[in-house]
């Protein structure tokens, strides 16, 4: 399965669509099949654009880029006008990981983009949210503060001013913010008034930084006559949309106001709406598996990871001259075997009359083996990605002393994550090895082959990721952090030891 990144950047035009074409035409050049443009939304009130990139790692990177060097080219900020605050031409570039990519990955390759935009096109960048070099940058407004006009007069006197990258002054195409983050929910609603002054009121009752609800952020506007409470809600999952929007009508009503409609700015996971479906039908069994397109999605997904040529292309790849995947990927690939055969010695147990005492052992074990199984498959991926993210960092540009701290960060970050998610996979062989120990004692006694293979995949995959830490652990600057990772492989290496000898004496026993 390959990796997939979001990345959104948001660019300062919302009414010149010959610009916005020429932006989004570069992007998709750059980016090629390797990254898709899914969604371009303009507004000519608050003059901007979010266009929506999903694609690998290297293909959004370079899609993102050429989109910002067109809008370099193209937008002049000491001509910009617009409702929404900005500071560049491309205002702000976020990546967020979708699928086999961490955060970590994300990280590194806002900072390896913000280097080069530096570099190559001379605007400054400051780095934000997760991918902050400092505290006071995490929250965008804090960076944005001031906007273009108070930025352009700060930069390069203030040193609290001074970008992560590019020079210290601003040109027509200001600044950019480039991170890392999770998804954002962009969610606007319009109120039957043109009294912005209710719509600013309503705002800050309802944001976060006024002492409204967690997660959202929010401001009044005035787009095409109507007062609008435009929200970014930065974590659906805490703070879902139905209560944002019963909470904006309740304090608009205070004022004489209604909601008239409300929009999505770029895209929304299916699971915000399936949140706000289920709040506002009431409908307390809802289960993702009761959604019909989930269900045929699952159906394919499962068809295509259980074909043979998807195994044999993942053997061909660790057999070919690439350093990844390699060792860590193969142990996890090991561990979701493991687990997958404890699946099915409990599944050939239940249901059968001779197991019935047992029976509730087994379910147990059946979905504890399932929840490890895709846990350890993922991992295959993401030990990879981890590599990948390591060699990413090595090459990041050394030239500046920013150049070299940026750098040396970034590999000690990747390191870390390199170490991580070889130490969650020991974790989880152990966890099936657990599983094998149960299965073999108490599951169908003509599945005792089954259980043991089990426990041996599981106690390979357990060594062979107990390596990976600790070929990780001596790069890391942090020793006190090592030293707890390799304290933790010694002690789940004890335990797994003892757990794959009770599975060869239960197998004895019970032959």
């Amino acid at each position: 399965m390959s990796q997939l990144v979001e990345c959104v950047p948001n660019f300062s035009e919302g009414r010149r669509p010959e610009v916005i074409q020429a932006i989004v035409a570069a992007m998709k050049t750059a980016g090629g099949p390797a990254a898709q443009v899914l969604d371009v939304s303009s507004d000519a009130d608050h003059n901007r654009t979010v266009v929506t990139l999903v694609g690998t790692p290297a293909g959004v990177e370079n899609a993102a880029f050429a989109g910002m060097a067109k809008a370099a080219e193209l937008i002049d900020l000491n001509q910009h006008t617009g409702e929404h605050p900005r500071m560049g031409a491309t205002d702000v570039v976020p990546f967020i990981p979708l699928r086999d990519v961490s955060m970590a990955d994300c990280v590194v390759i806002a900072r390896r983009l913000g280097e080069r935009v530096g570099r190559e096109l001379n605007i400054p960048v400051y780095l934000y949210e997760a991918a902050a070099s400092r505290p006071e940058r995490v929250n965008l407004a804090d960076v944005r503060k001031g906007q273009y006009e108070g930025i352009k007069a700060e930069i390069g006197v203030d040193p609290r001013r001074d970008p992560d990258f590019g020079p210290k002054q601003l040109g027509p195409a200001g600044c950019t913010a480039i991170g890392a983050r999770q998804f954002l929910v962009a969610y606007n609603i319009y109120l039957n008034t043109s009294n912005v002054e209710i719509a600013d009121k309503v705002a800050k009752a309802v944001r976060h930084l006024s002492g409204g609800l967690r997660f959202v952020k929010g401001k009044g506007f005035l787009v095409e006559g109507q007062a609008q409470v435009s929200m970014n809600l930065t974590d659906f999952t805490k703070t879902p949309i139905a209560r944002v929007q019963e909470m904006v009508r309740r304090e608009a009503a205070r004022y004489g106001a209604t909601i008239t409609h409300a929009e999505l700015v770029g895209m929304i996971p299916q699971q915000a709406l399936t949140d706000a479906a289920q709040w506002y039908l009431q409908l307390d069994n809802l289960k993702p598996e009761m959604i019909l397109e989930n269900r045929v999605s699952n159906m394919h997904a499962e068809t295509a990871a259980g074909a043979p040529e998807s195994d044999t292309r993942f053997i061909d790849k660790l057999a070919a001259a690439t350093a990844a995947p390699g060792g860590g990927s193969a142990s996890a690939y090991a561990g979701a075997m493991a687990a997958g055969l404890v699946s099915m010695v409990a599944r050939l147990t239940l249901g059968k009359k001779k197991y019935e005492s047992v029976s509730g052992e087994m379910a147990s074990a059946l979905e504890k083996a399932e929840a490890l199984r895709a846990k350890l498959t993922a991992a295959v991926a993401k030990d990879s990605a981890a590599f990948e993210a390591v060699m990413a960092a090595f090459a990041l540009p050394k030239v500046t002393d920013e150049q070299i701290a940026a750098r040396a960060e970034a590999v000690q970050n990747a390191y870390v994550h390199a170490a991580e998610v070889p130490l969650s996979v020991c974790h989880a062989a152990v966890a099936v090895l657990e599983l094998s120990a149960i299965v073999a004692a108490k599951g169908n006694v003509n599945a005792l082959s089954d259980a043991g293979s089990s426990g041996f995949l599981a106690h390979a995959c357990l060594k062979g990721a107990a390596q990976n830490v600790r070929a990780n652990a001596p790069e890391v600057q942090d020793q006190t952090l090592a030293q707890d990772w390799l304290n933790q492989i010694a002690e789940l290496e004890t335990r797994g030891a003892q757990l794959l000898a009770q599975v060869e004496q239960t197998i004895a026993s019970r032959k």
